[in-house]
């Protein structure tokens, strides 16, 4: 797998990998429901604090976001 700095990305191309992940996320069971704008701005402020990272793997040729360790 490949890390992919997020300042390489367009900011539509960012966005557009962050709402597909979100929507992998599924459904919430918590307490409060989150809306959907809510749970991409914190993918996306964890990802600018390097929280996550994007990660692109070439054998399926598809991204996904990780927890950064």
């Amino acid at each position: 797998m490949i890390k992919i700095p997020i300042d390489k990305l367009e900011k539509d191309l960012l966005v557009s990998i962050v709402e597909e992940f979100v929507l992998r996320d599924g459904t919430d069971y918590g307490a409060v429901e989150i809306d959907f704008d809510n749970k991409v701005d914190e993918v996306l402020r964890k990802l600018r604090a390097e929280e996550y990272f994007i990660s692109f793997d070439a054998v399926t040729e598809s991204c996904t976001i990780k927890l950064n360790a």
